[in-house]
């Protein structure tokens, strides 16, 4: 009589990557190929379930899964939703990547590479973008990770792949962005938490520091001095240590926060790089960027 015990295969990791058209897509799954993931690009969501168990009985020669999932119809979503159901049942936790960018964007794009949008129909490509928006709207509702390539070239896409997968593909631990930004270019889109420190007095109107940014020691200490800084730091850090925890908790594994003023330049430059301090005080592993330092 046999013993042994037949070990049940480990899953692998999955991602799940989808977006707005012309957002990005295509050039995420080339950043997560040279990560190491096995790509498949517009695999029908049915066989997603089906791709994870043949991947399980390869022993972990495959033990990291990225999937493109391209929705332009609504029955293509219904079936997307219900895989993903099936998957998440089985105990196997997946994570979503929405590829976003803002409509004129997306216009200036098909418009460069003399395409139609694959949902303009008859009409105009402001149509096609508009359909998948709702299409997509769910979805994106329901993503892990939500990067907007507005204003991202190539290279800061990849660089934004690499930092949320290209340390530890095991790794379940959260992962922060601190993002400053100028509230006259926009609010970032896939900011999860946004604060405004536009009530700080204005470095911009010190003639010294004009030219500076909030990453000079000069300018950040200026800000810090300023009443209400501190206070806010350590009560707003409060507030993020709170929701930290929280998301740790519910398995979310990714947040960003964007601090904003004006221009994004100087006060919020220097207080976006004190909270990404506290959140990695915190065991946070965390990244700042300064979206529109060097725009003005």
């Amino acid at each position: 009589m046999n013993d042994e015990v037949e070990e049940t295969p480990e899953p692998p990791e999955l991602v799940v990557i989808s977006g707005m058209s012309g957002a990005g897509r295509s050039t995420a799954a080339k950043v997560l190929e040279d990560l190491g993931w096995f790509v498949v690009d517009n695999l029908p969501p049915s066989l997603i379930a089906t791709m994870v168990d043949l991947a399980a009985r390869t022993q972990g020669s495959v033990p990291r899964i990225a999937v493109v999932v391209d929705v332009r119809g609504r029955s293509f979503f219904e079936h997307l939703h219900e895989a993903l159901s099936h998957i998440e049942a089985t105990g196997l936790r997946h994570r979503i990547v929405f590829l976003e960018s803002a409509d004129d964007v997306l216009v200036r794009r098909f418009e460069n590479v003399r395409r139609p949008h694959p949902l303009q129909g008859e009409g105009r490509i402001t149509d096609g973008i508009a359909r998948e928006r709702d299409l997509l709207r769910e979805l994106r509702g329901e993503a892990d990770l939500v990067i907007d390539t507005s204003s991202r070239n190539v290279h800061e896409l990849r660089a934004a792949l690499e930092a949320a997968f290209g340390r530890d593909g095991g790794e379940s631990g959260l992962r922060a962005t601190v993002m400053s930004f100028g509230f006259k270019y926009g609010l970032p889109v896939d900011a999860d938490l946004v604060l405004d420190v536009r009530f700080l007095p204005n470095p911009h109107w010190i003639p010294e520091l004009r030219p500076r940014t909030g990453l000079d020691p000069e300018v950040s200490a200026y800000v810090l001095a300023q009443p209400g800084a501190k206070e806010v730091l350590e009560s707003y850090g409060e507030t993020l240590r709170i929701i930290t925890n929280g998301y740790r908790k519910e398995g979310k594994r990714y947040v960003t926060l964007a601090v904003g003023c004006t221009g994004g330049k100087h006060r919020s430059v220097a207080m976006a790089e004190q909270f990404a301090a506290r959140l990695s005080s915190d065991g946070v592993d965390t990244t700042v960027v300064h979206r529109d330092v060097g725009r003005e």
